[in-house]
């Protein structure tokens, strides 16, 4: 893999941006604002970032990272994803989305819902879990003894060996968690979800953007996994 495409220049984007050049990856990068606005952050990135348009992010490389409120996927041109992997960082807050019937009612996962809207897209779940600012703190090379897992759920299993790979290239290991229908183990207030990457457990929840990170191995998270229970989306106020 060459390029990356990454949809989305927020805090998540920009971090796995950071990742992928460490890494070799060249990136092409947007938002719904456009590539004149990108220009600091490609500054800062340096020469293999790229800013475009949301169509050209789309279509760059073999890959694209999406990490766009969950409402703007509704608004990407029509079939840009098809046929595409596209690693989905999209997680429901209502406060920002507004209240989603279909996440309400516990029928369908963010990502299920994401793949309706996505049709013909090979969706993987993947860095949602996860604080922006604990991305570059854990991220390690190959073989390093403190890697650190992170969760992977989809429907395809060859999009989820091609995004396994992809991760580990950045810094991660994963742990397979399963279909879209069982990615709410690592959803927000779910077992599996940010505080679990924390240094200390302890840590306020308005403290939780600036405290440091530490190592969480395949192990300790794949049994999280396992005991995480399932959020009452409907009940969620943030």
């Amino acid at each position: 893999m060459t390029t990356l495409g990454i949809i989305g220049s927020g805090n998540i984007g920009s971090a796995v941006a950071r990742l992928a050049i460490a890494a070799g990856i060249d990136v092409v990068i947007a938002n719904s604002r456009g590539p004149q606005t990108l220009t600091e952050l490609i500054e800062e990135l340096g020469p293999r970032a790229t800013a475009g348009t949301v169509e050209q992010a789309g279509r760059a490389g073999e890959t694209t990272l999406l990490s766009i409120p969950l409402t703007a996927y509704t608004q990407l041109p029509a079939g840009l994803l098809r046929d595409r992997l596209v690693l989905d960082t999209g997680n429901y807050y209502p406060y920002r989305d507004g209240r989603i019937a279909e996440l309400d009612s516990g029928d369908l996962t963010t990502t299920e819902l994401a793949q309706r809207w996505l049709p013909g897209a090979r969706l993987v779940k993947a860095f949602n879990n996860i604080l922006a600012h604990h991305i570059p703190q854990l991220a390690r090379p190959d073989a390093a003894p403190d890697r650190t897992a992170l969760p992977i759920a989809g429907d395809d299993p060859a999009a989820k060996t091609q995004a396994a790979q992809l991760i580990h290239r950045l810094g991660y290991d994963t742990v397979d968690a399963g279909s879209l229908a069982e990615s709410w183990r690592f959803e927000p207030e779910s077992g599996a979800y940010t505080p679990i990457y924390l240094a200390d457990s302890n840590t306020a929840p308005q403290n939780m953007l600036q405290a440091p990170a530490a190592p969480l191995p395949a192990d300790t998270l794949r049994a999280t996994l396992q005991t995480s229970k399932r959020a009452k989306v409907a009940e969620r106020t943030f």
